[in-house]
């Protein structure tokens, strides 16, 4: 094959969607041409690689569910499971290739390094080298920064500035200016209907990626749906309903490509950005304002200047690495000097200084010494599946009352909130006046809810949670006379607690029975096993339908 041809081959791969993914699939299989194998090594089509490969997962993933929703034989479904395998180590093993070839890309790109005074005193001293940053850039009318200024908002303001007296297309103008629930809807209007050819544009690629994974959630939200729908007939009148689990998963095929597109544009556009403030007049201007910021830093603090100073000196008497610049010494170096203690001690010896600790798998109830004897204690659980939002969550209580359920929800968060505001309105319903302390291993869940209860405003949990079954439960939670009443706290997870195994199990039930991989016969004596195993009087609120 001439190198014409090649790049040729090369060039319609980068144009043809379709045809690279038959490329890419062939090779997964073992049947690719020797020029077609030799084209999708070229280093421009790793990225690209990566996306064709998000679409043919989900599309994979979307023929096995449907092969087990349906009649089909055994031997067929093995295929397509053997398939669906194949596919989804074919994309990591492409997410692994772009990812080394990015950053054999970066590391072999120049880059001024700064002085090695320079870098200790921003290491070992980090707030009074920022603080002295940041006085400089004001100084010089540029933007505050942050504890990585100049390189990011810096970044930013040049790239701006470079950017700056072409007018924007209306339509990229549209999508800079309008609501993010509108931003959202542009992208399943992209992914279902005709693709946006300014979607691609500097002024709104960060948006794109940052969005993409909310849109790709109401993918995976319309495969829940119909994945419900189907699993609600019976299996001779399964048909339209599959066909419309396998339009959502067309869908959500197409959405995780962008998706994926989305992220490599950003990234692109990252690294222009760098480029931007690491060459030319901008790389000039970091340098002066570190330079300055060093010396600001000296003269507020001549004893850590000092310090620096000796310790650099000594240092590079010996150092193997003195001609390079000592590029890699300055860490070890500022751990010498650092004035923060360490996290587990007291510098001072007074024991003033405490450090919060977790409870000890023996006492795995400390964290609740502070609450009335009639408090309701109860754990609350989540359980999430790949394919679909459906989620299953579970909860149990102290007092043996335990109940689980299904939903939809587009991260593992928004399923443990469903879990938390479903314990939490039985628990108020059935117990009096007492307080109700619902615990979970999600961080997330726990902030978002207790955000929520804290301003009774369901609508600060709106980061966390995306669909409309999760932030109605909310609203009502929020809304209920008793909420005053409701305490939510962290636990660590997988520590033996058994309330939280307990709700664990029935989350996990609850998964497998809303996607009908159990049967209800099965079902039943799953959930009666493990109220067994939470002990006598311990028996359901709230049962999934």
């Amino acid at each position: 094959m001439t190198i014409t041809e090649h790049t040729e081959l090369v060039r319609r791969f980068a144009d043809d969607f379709t045809a690279l993914q038959e490329a890419v699939l062939a090779r997964m299989n073992g049947i690719c041409a020797p020029e077609t194998a030799a084209a999708l090594e070229h280093a421009s089509l790793a990225g690209p690689i990566t996306v064709v490969l998000a679409h043919a997962d989900v599309l994979a993933r979307g023929a096995v569910r449907r092969a087990e929703l349906s009649v089909q034989p055994p031997e067929r479904l093995r295929r397509l499971r053997a398939h669906a395998r194949r596919v989804r180590r074919a994309r990591s093993q492409a997410e692994t290739v772009y990812k080394e070839q990015r950053a054999r890309r970066l590391t072999g790109r120049s880059r001024p390094v700064d002085t090695l005074e320079l870098r200790v005193a921003r290491t070992a001293f980090a707030a009074a080298f920022d603080e002295a940053l940041r006085q400089e850039l004001r100084d010089r009318g540029l933007p505050d920064g942050t504890p990585q200024a100049p390189e990011s908002d810096l970044a930013q303001w040049a790239w701006d500035r470079k950017a700056a007296g072409g007018e924007l297309p209306a339509p990229v103008r549209e999508l800079r200016d309008c609501d993010d629930d509108a931003f959202v809807q542009a992208l399943l209007r992209d992914a279902r209907e005709e693709e946006n050819p300014y979607l691609p544009h500097d002024a709104v690629a960060e948006r794109w990626s940052r969005h993409a994974r909310a849109a790709l959630a109401w993918g995976r939200y319309a495969i829940g749906r119909a994945e419900r729908d189907a699993l609600a007939c019976s299996l001779s009148a399964r048909r339209t309903r599959l066909d419309a689990l396998d339009d959502a998963y067309q869908d959500t095929a197409v959405l995780a490509a962008r998706s994926r597109e989305a992220l490599l544009r950003a990234t692109d556009l990252h690294d222009r950005m760098r480029d931007c403030v690491t060459t030319g007049p901008f790389a000039e201007l970091v340098a002066q304002c570190r330079a300055a910021a060093l010396a600001r830093f000296a003269d507020a603090g001549p004893e850590a200047w000092h310090g620096v100073r000796e310790l650099t000196v000594r240092h590079r008497a010996d150092c193997p690495d003195q001609a390079d610049g000592c590029p890699h010494c300055h860490r070890a170096l500022a751990t010498v000097l650092a004035d923060v203690p360490p996290a587990d001690t007291d510098e001072d010896g007074d024991g003033e200084h405490p450090t919060a600790t977790l409870p000890a798998d023996g006492d795995r109830y400390a964290l609740l010494a502070d609450l009335p004897d009639t408090a309701v204690v109860a754990v609350a659980d989540a359980a999430v599946g790949d394919e679909s939002a459906l989620c299953g969550y579970g909860w149990a209580a102290e007092d043996g009352t335990t109940g689980h359920g299904d939903s939809l929800a587009s991260s593992s968060g928004e399923a443990e909130v469903i879990g938390i505001c479903a314990a939490a309105l039985n628990l108020l319903e059935q117990h009096g006046d007492a307080p109700v302390v619902l615990l979970c291993d999600s961080i997330e869940a726990v902030g978002a809810v207790d955000a929520a209860l804290s301003s009774a405003d369901p609508t600060t949990a709106h980061r966390t949670l995306l669909f409309p079954e999760s932030r109605q439960l909310m609203d009502r939670l929020v809304r209920h006379r008793h909420r005053h009443r409701v305490q939510v706290r962290w636990l660590k997870g997988h520590i033996g607690h058994d309330l939280n195994e307990t709700a664990d199990a029935f989350a996990r039930l609850a998964l497998r029975r809303v996607t009908g991989r159990i049967l209800p016969a099965a079902a039943r004596k799953e959930e009666a096993r493990i109220l067994r195993s939470l002990g006598p009087g311990a028996g359901p609120l709230s049962v999934a339908a």
